[in-house]
């Protein structure tokens, strides 16, 4: 190795060889409910599947991220699959309520089954590029630098970090002016007396309190009525302010989706740091707020907080087709569909403070019938032999505040795994597979139009 060369501006680093560790069929990158899917359909269909993921769990928010439930949904698939296999009988009977000790080894379990090979603690940090095709990523652990070599690549970092530095075009956060929704860490709280407490489950619900029910203000409150989320803004330390709680499988114990932080690029690490902090920073506060203003809370306590800050948005990248907030309203059936019967709202946190967002609708979504995604949106511009699957493909902002919940971004996973190793077997590039192959070989598997 030659010598390095270091000034003020840049280090000139020699070059080096990367040793080829593997070579596989298929290589998918980021774990998460798309990159699970995608890694176990894959090996299901007989690839060499290999999975990376930098965290030390599979399952990204769904585990690390402690999701509390399964929001928005699909009807057939893979999902479905996932669910029956994580379901011990959780609260009150709701299969969607996310028990994530349990969830990371099911997760495992089905990955092994699969024969997927598994390389935990490990950044993808570089594609190999051969033109516009991709060839492979370069991969960062403690084994230091090596190259996996692979005939498709899936990228479900959900921020597309493989994709974009391959060269697909992308644009970030809202078309208008590129801000992005806001980041959150996950916390649980034990001491909790269910029986007693509320548990409003969207911003738009605004349960009302009796003030001789609420600690804090028990005296002066008597005979009064008060609005749990005017509560949550006019006593949380802004961005804060919204108030949403989850029951879990364990007694007594509460999921907290209540941190905030605005103005935040995911794609950056010293704004993951800042965010981290600001989140963390509320997170006693919000305690306190349980324990002064919300019925059943009042012994509560913080036990558990998320490994991994959960980012809603970053790069929406350009694919053969886009999904666009119309189409989902219409409920359109796409000709070349690849996910189908994918149910949720338009889920936008404010991006200037806390609660929903000027352009979110809740209840008032009433578009129930499902929506298709098109092949399309999983096929880069610019790129082969790469797929995209999760929060990252092509979509537009409002679209996209409807698939990227997990149970759609799973769906999605199961249907580029299904392709990529229809790709490797008829030795097509994504963009040139018949789709009907595909929608044919989903229908095998249990998806329904």
């Amino acid at each position: 190795m030659g010598k390095m060369k270091i000034n003020r501006l840049a280090v000139t680093v020699p070059q080096t060889e990367v040793p080829v560790i593997r070579e596989v069929d298929v290589l998918v990158l980021g774990s998460g409910p798309a990159g699970v899917a995608a890694a176990i359909s894959a090996g299901r269909e007989g690839m060499d599947a290999l999975l990376v993921e930098a965290c030390g769990n599979v399952g990204g928010i769904a585990t690390e991220g402690l999701m509390s439930h399964w929001t928005g949904g699909t009807e057939g698939g893979i999902y479905e699959e996932i669910l029956n296999r994580s379901y011990e009988g959780g609260q009150n009977g709701n299969r969607q309520v996310i028990d994530p000790e349990s969830l990371k080894t099911v997760l495992l379990d089905l990955l092994v089954e699969a024969n997927v090979s598994i390389r935990l603690y490990t950044m993808a940090s570089e594609p190999i590029m051969e033109d516009n095709v991709i060839k492979g990523v370069i991969i960062q652990s403690k084994d230091g630098r090596e190259a996996v070599l692979a005939k498709i690549v899936i990228d479900a970092t959900g921020d597309g970090d493989i994709a974009a530095r391959a060269g697909v075009p992308f644009y970030m956060g809202r078309e208008s002016d590129g801000k992005m929704q806001p980041a959150t860490i996950m916390f649980k709280v034990a001491g909790v007396d269910v029986e007693q407490g509320v548990f409003p489950g969207g911003f738009e619900d605004h349960f009302m309190i009796p003030g001789d029910r609420i600690p804090a203000i028990a005296e002066s409150g008597k005979g009064k009525m008060y609005d749990i989320q005017q509560l949550g803004e006019q006593a949380l330390p802004r961005p804060a302010g919204h108030v949403l709680l989850y029951r879990t499988t364990l007694p007594g114990i509460v999921t907290c989706n209540m941190t905030n932080c605005i103005d935040i690029d995911g794609t950056k690490a010293e704004d993951l740091a800042r965010a981290t902090y600001v989140c963390r920073k509320q997170m006693k506060a919000i305690e306190q707020f349980l324990r002064d203003y919300v019925p059943g809370f009042k012994k509560c306590y913080i036990i558990s907080s998320a490994s991994l800050i959960g980012i809603r948005e970053t790069r929406h990248f350009e694919g053969e087709s886009r999904i666009t907030e119309k189409d989902i309203l219409e409920a359109r059936v796409f000709e070349d569909w690849a996910v189908t019967k994918a149910k949720f709202n338009f889920d936008v946190h404010n991006m200037t403070g806390n609660g929903l967002d000027a352009t979110g609708v809740q209840k008032e979504f009433r578009q129930e019938k499902g929506y298709t995604i098109p092949y399309g949106c999983f096929v880069p511009k610019k790129v082969d032999n790469m797929f995209l699957a999760g929060r990252n493909i092509s979509g537009t902002h409002m679209a996209h505040s409807n698939y990227r919940v997990m149970p759609i971004c799973a769906n999605m996973g199961q249907a580029v795994g299904v392709a990529a190793a229809l790709c490797i077997k008829n030795q097509v590039v994504p963009r040139a597979l018949d789709v009907k192959m595909l929608q044919g070989r989903l229908m095998e598997l249990g998806v329904t139009v």
